[in-house]
């Protein structure tokens, strides 16, 4: 089963919504972020790809690294299959981020069928390929498949967010958020949207002096 997607700002609104009736903490946090962006982007393989190029790099460096792989021609499968490891180094990849593109473009994904695979489905497909851990395909499942229900645990944000809003007494590791988040189904895409927002908000008044 699929379940809900997120395919407007409307939607994101209901189900913050309905996060804040069932958690006050939720409802303070949203006093404070105001509405939660939807963070949508088209599917398919250029997504995955994007999210490689971004793994533990800065925006800025991200994005300029992916400037020159467009300059390049080297966005799509046919692309990265036609390139070799040192093209793909020549734009700004690493070796090892190369050798993941390429293994992203040989791994012969239905994207079409992910798009009708129950949550569970598309994280084992996608973290089959060399390159995508579990981080990288629920985010693919959160912002390109839109799943409501979709919860990156693993994200350091999202757990220092909901150590700061939950008063916990350290950052929880990735089993216990996930443990947390057990009581925010069929929301927990939105419920971490709304995480994201608020460490945004914490960031700053750690700025303030």
């Amino acid at each position: 089963m699929v379940g809900r997607i997120l395919h407007s700002p409307d939607c994101v609104a209901e189900g913050a919504a309905w996060l804040a009736a069932r958690e006050p903490r939720f409802a303070n946090a949203l006093a404070q972020t105001g509405p939660l962006p939807l963070r949508r982007q088209p599917d398919g393989f250029t997504a995955l790809l994007d999210a490689i190029v971004g793994q533990q790099v800065s925006v800025a460096a991200a994005n300029a690294i992916w400037a020159r792989m467009e300059g390049a021609g080297l966005t799509g499968i046919d692309g990265i299959l036609a390139a070799s490891v040192d093209d793909l180094r020549a734009v700004g990849l690493s070796r090892q981020k190369a050798t993941y593109a390429q293994a992203l473009a040989s791994a012969g994904i239905d994207f079409d069928a992910l798009r009708l695979a129950p949550d569970e489905a598309v994280i084992k497909t996608l973290v089959a390929v060399k390159g995508i851990g579990v981080w990288t395909a629920e985010i693919y499942a959160m912002f390109a498949l839109g799943r409501a229900d979709a919860f990156a645990a693993g994200d350091l944000a999202l757990q220092e967010s909901a150590r700061v809003l939950f008063d916990l007494e350290a950052r929880p590791t990735d089993r216990a958020l996930r443990a947390l988040a057990m009581d925010w189904a069929p929301w927990r895409g939105v419920a971490a949207r709304l995480l994201w927002s608020y460490y945004h908000i914490l960031k700053s008044r750690e700025g303030v002096r």
